[in-house]
């Protein structure tokens, strides 16, 4: 056991036999996190501050041994901090420096931000500079407003620029993770501030590929919504362009199986012209209201004249994700974030 070699004194059997006290194996994966973190509580220093020497040598053979720390079986380490060091937050900026090197703590980085919102941010700042990127990329993830499965971060819902000091030091990042961080960062708080990130990107545009693709991935929500600053950054607009023979082939659609339809494009324009399509569809809920979700179809470059047959189908498999409702559906397209008519069709149970 490595945990051994840091706490010599250390009971192994009754340290495992803590573990899976109290119906471990029975419980959630969440209720089993927390009950590795007590235990560990239990074992390691009372103080956090002495505590934390103890954690790092750890992470540090760990490291050593080639564990993988993206394994979420290390989670409760990042848990530890959150729970165990929320009251001492000088060791726990070096505990968190330290554990998101091995397994991220992007979560456990929350706590500490609603407490301490002005020294964690500026802290949050610094370690944007940090050699190690994954630091970085905590610096950015940690700090998403609505990072998905965690807390909310509603003074950041609120007001966002003290994070976009952050992204600006990470938008050239030379590692895929931390740009993949800011892009879904970014989309944040699109939800919240467009007009913020929008001036964000104007500043950013066509510096180079790599920003270029963190933009465009950031302002993803915007384009499937139709945000018309955002339609005018990528100039797509539909002048030029003709739809025909748009068409459900299959009208009535039985849950399991799958919508087809069909359309034809064409762009007229003398010029090329970038064309992004989308497709709009109205799932019946269960208050009988219709609800539109975007599926994007493509987005390339039209030359002047090319025409395109689309055909495609969208499957009513039962997923977990997904609850439908029988009864009228709608269809749309979506042409450069312009919307059709919808046709409407059936779906039976």
């Amino acid at each position: 056991m490595v945990l051994k070699q840091v706490l010599p004194d250390l009971n192994q059997t009754d340290f495992i036999a803590q573990i899976y006290s109290d119906n471990f194996l029975e419980k959630e994966w969440k209720d089993r996190m927390i009950h590795v973190t007590d235990v560990l509580h239990i074992s390691m220093p009372q103080q956090f501050e002495a505590a934390v020497p103890k954690l790092t040598k750890l992470i540090s053979i760990l490291q050593q041994s080639q564990e993988r720390g993206e394994s979420l079986a290390y989670i409760f380490l990042a848990e530890y901090i959150a729970r165990y060091g929320i009251n001492d937050i000088k060791m726990s900026i070096v505990a968190l420096e330290c554990t998101t090197q091995f397994i991220s703590c992007e979560f456990a980085v929350r706590p500490f931000i609603l407490k301490y919102p002005d020294q964690m941010l500026h802290q949050m700042l610094m370690w944007s500079k940090h050699p190690n990127h994954k630091v970085r990329r905590f610096s950015s993830e940690g700090s998403r407003p609505k990072l998905p499965w965690s807390m909310a971060l509603p003074m950041l819902q609120k007001d966002p620029r003290p994070t976009l000091r952050i992204l600006e030091n990470l938008m050239r990042d030379s590692h895929p993770w931390v740009r993949k961080s800011v892009a879904n960062h970014l989309n944040d708080i699109s939800k919240d501030h467009p007009d913020q990130v929008m001036a964000f990107a104007n500043q950013w545009k066509g510096l180079s590929k790599e920003t270029d693709a963190i933009i465009k991935h950031g302002l993803r929500t915007l384009l499937k919504s139709g945000h018309p600053e955002t339609l005018s950054y990528y100039e797509l607009n539909d002048a030029g362009i003709l739809v025909q023979g748009f068409a459900i082939t299959t009208p009535v659609v039985t849950i399991g199986s799958a919508l087809s339809f069909r359309f034809d494009i064409q762009n007229q324009n003398s010029n090329h012209k970038i064309i992004r399509l989308e497709y709009g569809l109205y799932y019946q809920k269960a208050n009988g209201q219709l609800n539109r979700k975007v599926f994007k179809i493509s987005e390339r470059e039209f030359k002047s004249l090319e025409k395109s047959t689309i055909l495609r189908n969208q499957s009513f498999k039962i997923i977990t994700t997904r609850k439908f409702h029988t009864g009228l559906h709608q269809l749309s397209l979506i042409i450069n974030g312009v919307e059709s008519e919808k046709i409407s069709f059936q779906l039976l149970g």
